[in-house]
């Protein structure tokens, strides 16, 4: 049997929910319809969104849809050209269709002005991967509208990535094994990944799981206005990013998309507020479940912790709705799942103030002083002679950082490491120089005069790029790498004052002592404070009764360990 949500989610025992319906794993919390403040909040909540550009005009979606008709246009044209090619009659050829499908933010209708669209490309079974990024690659490249076109063939997922006409494209490749691929064909069955490679089924899987999580929530635009607000806090607070360890796209959506399910009469503002709610008492490991998974028996690997033992180790599993359910938040480690629950908790207790009036929706989409809350940090600094290599370098080096965390916390005397998602380039550019620069705030043992010494877990780290570089044929003349141990005190150095100088009053001044050694950083990790008690207005959100009964933490000065390099 698959985990049960139960004792994040039960409703059992409430009068009010006897008749919750049953959405995703569990019976609903609250079937509650809005009250006139919460449609009040809602509507501050839209206004609210509006100056940091979550909306796009008519004007900017119209530009979209004409660019996704013309690439769709260019599938069709380039399959039947092919077709012939390959002595298909020109009659049958005309037939045989092709069809571009979005995914990811665009298809969810919560992208953002500007933001990228992901899309896939999906063809009858006689056009072959090896057609996409040959011949299809070359009518693109002949198209006035497109710039920047580059392949990255070798890739997990598979992908020719492009700029058409101002809009980044993210664009995949997909065969089924069909002879025809009409315009209504829908991919939601099964079936269709029969006979499949695993590089297809991976990119029919992200047009599968957008669509199924459409299916799955009670109210979609409740979902999307909820959806669009915590995806702005998430980059604003600094954990949206699935590389890094923190949550993509589309793990967000499935969370919010969760509570959807458990509040299906919810407008957004209570949404919100029930987000923070649940996942602040969410018991991870248990997984995010959408609906209960179904038995395909296709052979391709689902996520299982009962059959796979590596499964049974994942800190934070959010589990993809379609066939092969996937965990997509592998890359989670104890760092970032420690730092997200403390986000939790932080937005529960501002949304609670906006609820009662007391605040208003910006306070939510202030960042946090990341450089102010350690006394001692970590700096990776990436360097190239082009802004073209830079590019591919970055994209190396940052798919890697994730690594190194792992490293810090297999460390006996670090109990936090703290990657922000953000690269920020050098304060002083140099000639003929592209650099960018992440940012690691350590957590330390409560030790007076710890001394530790994190030359060889960094130097390692660099060694292990550069290798893997060179394996892959990306390392080029110029591109370097090095990592430095810095303290909060010399970081005006790296960072532009104004950042250091935002919210000191964050930063957890405790006075501490102690050492610690080699190209490290240091600070216990601050704890935020519990929400504000306050009664609840729905008195049967079993949720906000556990909340209520809990207690506020004791935070203890501390002692700091000290860097040597």
């Amino acid at each position: 049997m698959w985990p049960s949500q139960t004792n994040n989610s039960t409703s059992s025992g409430s009068a009010n929910n006897q008749n919750a319906k049953t959405l995703g794993m569990t019976s609903a919390i609250s079937m509650a319809e809005p009250k006139p403040s919460d449609i009040s909040r809602t509507n501050e909540l839209r206004e609210a969104l509006k100056p940091y550009n979550v909306f796009e005009s008519e004007e900017e979606l119209n530009h979209r849809m004409e660019i996704l008709s013309k690439l769709n246009a260019l599938v069709k044209e380039w399959i039947k050209d092919t077709s012939i090619a390959r002595n298909m009659p020109p009659n049958v050829a005309e037939q045989v269709g092709g069809k571009i499908y979005t995914f990811g933010s665009y298809r969810l209708g919560v992208h953002h002005k500007g933001a990228d669209i992901d899309a896939l490309c999906v063809v009858p079974r006689h056009i072959n991967r090896s057609d996409y990024f040959t011949t299809f690659f070359e009518l693109l490249k002949a198209q006035y509208e497109v710039s920047d076109l580059r392949a990255v063939e070798e890739a997990f997922v598979p992908v020719i990535k492009m700029n058409f006409d101002g809009i980044e494209i993210d664009m995949l490749f997909a065969k089924l094994a069909l002879k025809e691929v009409p315009d209504s064909m829908d991919l939601k069955d099964d079936m269709l990944l029969k006979n499949l490679d695993q590089k297809c089924v991976r990119s029919l899987n992200g047009c599968r799981v957008t669509d199924e999580i459409l299916r799955l929530v009670p109210n979609i635009e409740n979902f999307r206005l909820a959806l669009r607000a915590i995806k702005l806090w998430a980059k604003k607070y600094g954990i949206y990013s699935n590389v890094l360890g923190y949550l993509g796209g589309v793990s967000w959506a499935m969370l919010v998309a969760r509570t959807c399910q458990l509040y299906p009469n919810a407008v957004a503002a209570t949404l919100i507020e029930k987000f923070f709610l649940v996942f602040s008492q969410w018991k991870w490991p248990q997984p995010v479940l959408l609906k209960s998974p179904e038995n395909v028996n296709l052979g391709f690997p689902v996520w299982d912790p009962r059959v796979n033992v590596s499964d049974r180790y994942h800190l934070m599993p959010i589990i993809t709705p379609a066939y092969p359910q996937q965990n997509s938040t592998f890359n989670v480690s104890l760092s970032t799942r420690a730092i997200m629950q403390e986000a939790f908790e932080n937005g529960l207790s501002i949304t609670e103030e906006i609820i009662m009036g007391k605040a208003s929706w910006d306070k939510l989409f202030e960042p946090p002083n990341f450089f102010s809350k350690y006394k001692h940090y970590v700096v990776l600094l990436a360097s190239s002679s082009s802004a073209e290599d830079q590019l591919e370098w970055c994209g190396l080096v940052e798919s890697k950082i994730r690594h190194l965390i792992g490293t810090l916390e297999r460390n006996q005397s670090i109990t936090l490491a703290h990657i922000n998602p953000e690269s920020f380039p050098p304060l002083e550019p140099e000639p003929d120089r592209h650099i960018n620069m992440w940012f690691i705030g350590l957590n330390f043992k409560i030790e007076k005069n710890l001394n530790v010494d994190l030359t060889y877990d960094i130097r390692t780290f660099v060694e292990t790029i550069e290798r893997q570089a060179e394996q892959i044929n990306v390392f080029k003349p110029g591109m370097a790498i090095e990592a430095k141990a810095v303290r909060r005190k010399d970081l005006a150095a790296y960072v532009d004052a104004d950042l250091l100088k935002r919210d000191k009053k964050q930063s957890g001044d405790k006075k501490q002592n102690g050492n610690v050694s080699g190209n490290g950083g240091v600070s216990p990790r601050s704890q935020s404070d519990q929400a504000k008690k306050r009664k609840s207005e729905d008195h049967n959100d079993p949720l906000d009764k556990k909340r209520r009964m809990s207690e506020n933490e004791q935070q203890s000065q501390t002692p700091t360990p000290q860097v040597i390099s």
